[in-house]
């Protein structure tokens, strides 16, 4: 794992108080060409309420298939359909094609929404194979709200939470308009997965494609960074949206599984008080923390300095700030424009929800002209140019919602 620690700004002037910038990045290791790949036990929880009946439910039907046909005689699935009961169609087992894809044919639209139901059955399919050197996930697939068994969002995320820990991940897909959007992304976040946004029948095969190509690129497992900052410093915020725990001596951030060549970035601010000593100065120790699978699972711990440079309040006025941290912290700002364009078009405040929008995408625009990552950036513009048009009464909906919410969360979670 390749980590580096940056400042946003290396000099500090003495004796003055700061608020600053830092990014960590973390990026994962590629694999070898002739390594096996990690072997995959994953519990399918699919959604067969009344409203998946007609087009969805085939489509996610045929996704399940195409699943089914990727998966290697050593990998293992389970397949859970809730409506308001719950059915184990395939219990936990090696790959067998044809007996999996029959019973997959065979899933038929029923009742109400127990996705507490389903999600449970899913993991406790999940939890009776050995985690040693497999990747464990269940992928929930809902078009609903969670309307029977627990409901509770806070009670369901602390579940994803526990079990991510314990080595099963969660992803999440929301499908159409009715779902609940924010109890998805949080159970994905806290479950260490990803929350995917199929707005269209058409992005379901894309998102399942998606999915299993980042497992079976799996190069760590349960990612984790601590800040301890020293002395007087103390941490103000994370700027992402990982889960995160506050300590006694700092803040543990969670960030998930990490595929081959992934790049994990996040940005957090600290509190710097008025320094007395010229020179170099600690402001916090970063603990990082993953686990290798392979051939044998290793757990790592490494930690780093994190350090900074005081110096005359003259020379600190002269220095330059690092670009790529700006450039992130810009990113995570726009991320929360978006939310709180989002939440003044709820409101009914279009005008307002227009002109953060449009502040948000010249800002990105700016910046795309001097940045590696221009081409993105101006997509992320173009993307949030679009759904500004849907900002105006009648026109704004639940799916335009859903749209400002998922980019945003894309944005906090470098999934862009």
């Amino acid at each position: 794992m390749q980590i580096d620690l940056k400042l946003q700004h290396q000099l500090l002037a003495l004796e003055t108080e700061h608020d600053v910038h830092a990014m960590i990045e973390l990026t994962a290791p590629t694999l070898p060409a002739d390594r096996d790949r990690t072997p995959l036990s994953l519990a399918l929880v699919l959604d067969r309420s009344g409203s998946m009946s007609g087009e969805k439910l085939e489509t996610v039907k045929r996704c399940a298939a195409y699943l089914v046909d990727q998966l290697q005689p050593t990998d293992e699935l389970a397949i859970v359909t809730f409506d308001d009961t719950v059915d184990l169609v395939v219990p936990l087992q090696q790959v067998q094609p044809g007996q999996m894809k029959a019973a997959i044919a065979g899933i038929h639209d029923g009742g109400m929404t127990n996705l507490s139901g389903g999600w449970l059955k899913g993991r406790e399919e999940l939890e009776r194979t050995s985690a040693d050197g497999r990747a464990r996930r269940v992928l929930l697939l809902t078009d609903g709200q969670a309307n029977q068994g627990i409901t509770d969002r806070g009670q369901l995320t602390g579940l994803a939470s526990r079990t991510a820990a314990a080595g099963i991940g969660t992803t999440t897909i929301g499908y159409g308009a009715d779902f609940d959007e924010q109890l998805l992304t949080d159970m994905a976040d806290a479950g260490g997965g990803v929350g995917w946004f199929a707005e269209t029948v058409d992005d379901a095969p894309r998102i399942f494609a998606e999915e299993f190509s980042g497992l079976v690129q799996l190069a760590a497992q349960n990612v984790s960074v601590e800040i301890r900052p020293t002395g007087p410093i103390e941490v103000i915020r994370v700027l992402n949206d990982y889960p995160s725990v506050g300590l006694s001596d700092g803040v543990q951030v969670q960030l998930g599984d990490a595929y081959a060549g992934q790049r994990l970035r996040f940005v957090f601010e600290l509190h710097v008080p008025e320094l007395a000593a010229l020179g170099p100065a600690k402001l916090a120790e970063v603990v990082v923390r993953y686990v290798t699978v392979g051939d044998t699972v290793e757990q790592h711990e490494v930690t780093y300095p994190l350090m900074v440079n005081l110096v005359s309040a003259d020379e600190a006025a002269t220095a330059i700030a690092d670009p790529d941290v700006t450039e992130e912290v810009t990113v995570l700002l726009a991320a929360k424009a978006t939310e709180d364009a989002r939440r003044l078009a709820d409101e009914g405040d279009f005008d307002a929800a227009r002109a953060l929008l449009d502040d948000t995408t010249t800002t990105l625009r700016a910046m795309a002209a001097s940045s590696d990552r221009g081409e993105q950036l101006r997509k992320k513009a173009d993307d949030l140019e679009a759904t500004a048009e849907f900002l105006a009464p009648g026109v704004h909906d639940a799916m335009n919602a859903k749209r400002m919410h998922y980019r945003a969360s894309e944005m906090k979670r470098n999934r862009w």
